[in-house]
């Protein structure tokens, strides 16, 4: 070794170079794969109704129309708007609007404040439909977006003199609507199967809030005595331009939600009018039958005979 050394030395003297043991070549480690999040939506926050009303709420008494999807909801709406002191604008969909903190340190801020992520969507809420109110220069808001019936708990706390009007109709009738609304997604068992989620969520809130009944065959069908009802309850006087509601609002159609379905005509028309004919008790599904009993409609031949 000490020869070898020795000719290595020698052999760098003399032409810089020297020979070393080759070193077998690694291949190169993988960089480590990073498990990605997945991609789903934040859990709800907790909520609680306000320290103090009056000073955390702009809205004094909104109302809200719970109602499941094909039911007349727009039909309502565009006849509430109508009146002198109500607004109803198109479905506001503010339930969606969240707030998170980016930091810890923003966190804590606001904890400080006393104030948890929930309260400040509920300001957030709050600040969005009292500015939509101001913009209309009336004095009540109504909102009337379907998918509030699964959150009625959460619309109570966050407005605590809140006003609610349930919005029904013929089971089968909704399922029948909302199946023809998109006749390529929703098969009639699809529709039925879907509708009856929306069905389920209002009548819980029936069940858990105080409040106004109106239904869609009544209103239809004798759109004053309905109205004059509604008008009660809310603390208003009925103005009979409700019911020829279309009247000098034609730009209010520009501003409608898609799908109007079997009402279309009706809201250009600009007057109440009869709606369509319940389904035959016969042909209601079975799976609308409890909902259907629940709200007083008929759901089977036998039934309808009663």
């Amino acid at each position: 070794m000490r020869l070898l050394r020795k000719i290595n030395n020698a052999l760098g003297s003399a032409t810089g170079f020297q020979v070393r043991r080759a070193v077998p070549r690694q291949a190169p480690k993988p960089a480590p794969v990073r498990a990605r999040p997945a991609d789903r939506r934040p859990a709800p926050p907790e909520y609680r109704p306000p320290a103090d009303p009056a000073r955390d709420r702009l809205l004094r008494r909104p109302v809200f129309i719970i109602a499941p999807v094909r039911s007349g909801s727009t039909l309502l709406r565009m006849t509430l708007n109508a009146h002198s002191a109500l607004h109803a604008p198109h479905e506001l969909h503010f339930r969606r609007l969240e707030v998170h903190c980016s930091t810890r340190l923003a966190e804590r801020a606001i904890s400080v404040l006393g104030l948890e992520r929930g309260d400040l969507e509920h300001l957030l809420w709050d600040r969005v439909l009292h500015r939509e109110l101001v913009r209309s220069g009336k004095s009540r808001i109504i909102e009337k977006t379907p998918s509030n019936a699964f959150v009625h708990e959460r619309i109570a706390a966050c407005w605590p003199d809140a006003q609610f009007v349930f919005l029904l109709r013929h089971p089968a009738a909704v399922a029948r609507s909302w199946h023809e609304a998109d006749p390529v997604k929703r098969d009639p068992d699809q529709a039925a199967h879907d509708a009856l989620r929306y069905l389920r969520a209002v009548e819980r809130a029936r069940r858990a809030l105080p409040g106004h009944t109106v239904r869609y065959e009544e209103l239809t069908g004798d759109p004053e005595a309905a109205l004059r009802d509604l008008c009660a309850f809310l603390g208003v006087g009925f103005e009979p331009g409700m019911i020829d509601y279309g009247s000098g609002r034609a730009r209010d159609l520009d501003r409608l939600e898609k799908g109007l379905g079997d009402w279309k005509d009706k809201i250009r028309s600009g007057r109440v009018q009869p709606g369509r004919d319940a389904p035959e008790p016969g042909r209601v599904p079975a799976v609308l039958h409890d909902i259907c009993e629940a709200w007083g409609y008929p759901y089977a031949a036998r039934e309808a005979a009663r």
